[in-house]
């Protein structure tokens, strides 16, 4: 269905000569699958444009997705229209030099925070951000092209950042645009292969895990992944962010974390849950998300700590006012 805010997205991106796009630090396969589809269906529509995705940083997770562009002159940007996409706030955008870009919209999933684009388009109820970018396809179908590649990126973004589509934001509206991006044509064997198979150094962290996470007296999950350990089983800042996920299937417990140390001294903080959210905890902890699955960052592990205790009387008050939870 075209809303207004698509409806001007596409007219804006016909005005541009050169288009730049732009996505969240440390990506994850929504930012780089919603960002790398856009800009294969904006090459394939519009071959006459320049078209491109430069960002600061990139992700191992997601590498067998393709490389992104080189940057340009700082000139150059000044002509652009940039789009950014799964980013809610200007101050996770990876690339700084977004702000050079004469106009900016803003596509995003996430719960609003921060309004710092010209056009924005912003659904909360959206699985992904990569759901979004298929929408805008199928919106418009008359008049843009997609293939194989840019239906690949779009459906990586929807199957991660969905749980596999497991997740409460899926809608049916969610599954006929995966059902569309099937159509067109994706090896899901080799997709899901480069998703979900382990090297065995990651397999030994996860017994590690079971063995040593923690579990608050109201049930609250969580392991604390030092640099030591990051050393020791020799992991990537992914591959030990990822750890969150081996804790979510504990019968009890309805929020899980993973408390990740950062290079620069800070603790990167994933935060997941069941029924409970946790996206207002994210957000006095220099973090946000979404309901159920957000980020934060602490600055000490005194903070931690706190951050910790908070959660475990966030889930207490949870059991003791609401029935059905497992």
């Amino acid at each position: 269905m075209k809303t207004p805010e698509m409806q001007k997205i596409l007219e804006k991106i016909k005005e541009y000569q050169r288009i730049i796009i732009f996505r969240h630090k440390r990506p994850d396969g929504d930012a780089t699958g919603s960002t790398k589809g856009m800009r294969e269906i904006l090459r394939l529509s519009f071959p006459e444009k320049e078209v491109l995705l430069i960002n600061s940083d990139f992700s191992d997770y997601v590498a067998f997705l393709g490389e992104e562009d080189g940057d340009i002159a700082d000139e150059l940007y000044s002509t652009a229209l940039g789009i950014v996409i799964d980013t809610a706030t200007s101050d996770r955008i990876s690339n700084p030099k977004y702000k050079l870009c004469r106009e900016l919209i803003k596509i995003d999933h996430h719960i609003p925070v921060e309004s710092y684009a010209d056009i924005e388009w912003v659904e909360e109820h959206r699985s992904s951000a990569s759901e979004m970018i298929g929408a805008f396809y199928l919106a418009f179908a008359d008049e843009l092209k997609i293939n194989s590649d840019a239906a690949k990126y779009i459906y990586t973004g929807m199957v991660t950042d969905s749980g596999r589509f497991r997740f409460r934001e899926v809608s049916g509206e969610t599954m006929r645009t995966a059902g569309a991006l099937l159509d067109i044509g994706i090896d899901t064997d080799t997709l899901f292969a480069n998703l979900y198979m382990k090297d065995f150094h990651t397999l030994k962290f996860q017994a590690y895990v079971l063995k040593n996470m923690k579990i608050t007296p109201n049930g609250v999950a969580y392991i604390y992944v030092t640099r030591k350990m990051r050393k020791k089983f020799g992991l990537s800042q992914e591959e030990a962010s990822a750890v969150v996920s081996h804790l979510e299937s504990i019968k009890g417990s309805l929020i899980w974390m993973a408390l990740i140390d950062n290079n620069d001294g800070s603790i990167r903080v994933r935060l997941r849950s069941r029924f409970v959210t946790v996206s207002e905890l994210a957000n006095r902890y220099h973090g946000g998300g979404h309901a159920c699955a957000s980020g934060a960052t602490v600055y000490s592990k005194t903070e931690m700590k706190k951050l910790i205790a908070e959660a475990d009387k966030l889930l207490m008050e949870y059991k003791a006012n609401n029935d059905g939870w497992l």
